[in-house]
C-alpha cells in the first residue's frame, strides 16, 4: 500500500486545505498526474502524485485542513491486491454489494441519456484554457448560447478558485513569509556579494533578435538572466541544492525559483524546470505562462516544491540592487536590480554604459566568498556573451 501525503509546497507551509479531488477510489493514476487541489496561505495549488497505481481510499475530504505530511489517500501499487476484509466485514459485504449492484444497474439505464442531455457544450478555446488551468469544463455553468461554456466562464471559475481561500489570505501570506524569512535569518549564516555587469552588448543582441518578431515571441532580458544563472551554476554547483539534516544535498538539475509578486499582495517563487537545457524561446514561453498561472492561482505542487535556487528581479521596479534572504532549504539566492546608464571606464575611457548590479546571498555552511565570487564572475561573462547563451540551447546541464 502506497501512502500519498500532503507535500510541503514551500518552506513557509505548515498545513493545507483540500479543495477538490480529481480522482476517486478505483481510478488508475500515473506519475505526475494532478489528483487534487490544495489551498495554502499563498495559492490554490494543483497537487501531483508521484507514484503510479490504483486509488484505494481517500483519507481526507474537501474542506478539511491537514498538516504537511498527512496522508491524503492510499494507493495500490501495480499488481497489488486490495487488503482482505475481516470476517465481520466479509459477512456484511454481500448484502451491501447486492444493494449497490441493483442501484448501479438502475442508474446505468438512465445515466448516459441524462448525462448527454445535461452536459454543456464547451467552446474549443474554453476547453484549451480549462486544461491549462486544471479545471473541469464539464462542471461549469455556461453563459454562452444554449448554456455553452465560454472562455469567460473558465476565467471566472479560475478567479473563484483563487478566492476560495479566506478573505485574509494576504495577511496569512505575509505571516507565512515572515515566519520563513525569520527562520532563514536565524538558521542560515548568510554572506552577500555583488557584481556590476555591463549590459550594452546583451541589450543590443536582444534588440536585433527581437526585430520583426511579434510581441508574444520576443525575448525579455529576464530570460537571459535566468539562463546565465543556470549555466554559471555549472562552475559552482555547490550553490544549487539544499541543506538538510546537517549536510548539503546537491541538485542534479537547475530548477530556478522565480520570485513573482501577486496582485493581492505577497509573493511566490515557483520553479522553472531544467533551465540550463532549454532554448531561450521556450524559457520565455514557460516564464510568461508561469507568471500568468501564479497570479491566477493555478500552480502545480512540483513548481512549488522543486526550486533548487531562487532568482529575484526587481529591476522593473527601478531598484538598483537587491540583497535577498535565502529560501530554506535552498542555499543561495540571486538578485538583479535595474539596468541603468551610469559612468563606466571602458578601455581607459570614461563612457556612459548600461549597467546591471547582480547580487548573491549564499549559505556559509556550504560555500564561502571565493566560490561565490567565481559564480558572479562566470555570470558576468555569460551576460556579456548573449550568443553563448543562445548557443547553449542544445547543451546539457552538468550534474552537480
Amino acid at each position: 500500500m502506497i501512502e500519498f501525503k500532503l507535500p510541503s509546497l514551500g518552506a513557509d507551509m505548515e498545513q493545507g486545505k483540500l479543495l477538490q479531488w480529481h480522482v476517486k477510489p478505483g481510478d488508475a493514476v500515473q506519475r505526475g498526474q494532478v489528483v487534487a487541489v490544495v489551498d495554502t496561505s499563498k495559492a490554490a495549488v494543483d497537487v501531483e502524485i508521484w507514484d503510479a497505481g490504483l486509488i484505494h481510499e481517500l483519507r481526507v475530504q474537501p474542506g478539511e485542513t491537514v498538516p504537511v505530511g498527512a496522508v491524503l489517500a492510499t494507493l495500490l501499487a501495480p499488481g497489488e491486491a486490495a487488503p482482505v476484509a475481516s470476517p465481520a466485514q466479509a459477512a456484511a459485504k454481500p448484502a451491501v454489494a447486492v444493494a449497490e449492484h441493483i442501484a448501479a444497474a438502475a442508474a446505468a439505464v438512465t445515466a448516459p441519456a441524462a448525462a448527454a442531455a445535461t452536459r454543456p457544450a464547451v467552446s474549443p478555446s474554453a476547453r484549451r484554457r480549462a486544461k491549462e488551468l486544471g479545471i473541469d469544463p464539464e462542471g461549469l455553468h455556461g453563459s454562452g448560447a444554449q448554456g455553452s461554456v465560454t472562455l469567460a466562464d473558465v476565467g471566472a471559475a479560475a478567479a473563484q478558485r483563487s478566492a476560495a481561500a479566506p478573505m485574509d489570505r494576504a495577511q496569512a501570506m505575509r505571516r507565512a513569509i515572515a515566519a520563513a524569512m525569520s527562520r532563514s535569518k536565524r538558521e542560515i549564516p548568510h554572506y552577500y556579494l555583488s557584481e556590476t555587469i555591463p549590459m550594452a552588448h546583451a541589450l543590443a543582441w536582444l534588440q536585433q533578435h527581437n526585430e520583426g518578431l511579434p510581441i508574444t515571441e520576443r525575448i525579455l532580458p529576464a530570460v537571459l538572466k535566468l539562463k546565465a544563472v543556470a549555466l554559471a551554476l555549472q562552475r559552482v554547483p555547490q550553490l544549487n541544492g539544499f541543506y538538510r539534516d546537517g549536510e548539503f544535498q546537491p541538485a542534479t538539475a537547475v530548477h530556478t525559483g522565480v520570485a513573482i509578486a501577486l496582485r493581492g499582495g505577497g509573493l511566490v517563487a515557483p520553479a522553472l524546470h531544467a533551465v540550463g537545457t532549454k532554448p531561450l524561446a521556450q524559457l520565455m514561453r514557460e516564464l510568461a505562462n508561469l507568471v500568468q498561472r501564479a497570479r491566477a492561482g493555478s500552480l502545480r505542487s512540483s513548481e512549488m516544491s522543486d526550486p533548487t535556487i531562487t532568482v529575484t528581479n526587481l529591476g522593473d521596479q527601478g531598484v538598483e540592487a537587491v540583497f535577498g534572504v535565502i529560501y530554506p532549504p535552498q542555499v543561495a539566492l540571486v538578485g538583479f536590480g535595474s539596468v541603468a546608464v551610469r559612468p563606466w571606464v571602458d578601455g581607459g575611457e570614461l563612457r556612459a554604459v548600461p549597467l546591471l548590479t547582480a547580487s548573491l546571498a549564499a549559505d556559509h555552511r556550504v560555500t564561502d566568498g571565493h566560490q561565490g565570487a567565481l559564480f558572479l564572475a562566470e555570470l558576468r561573462e555569460l551576460l556579456q556573451q548573449p550568443e553563448k547563451l543562445a548557443a547553449a540551447d542544445d547543451g546539457k546541464e552538468k550534474k552537480a
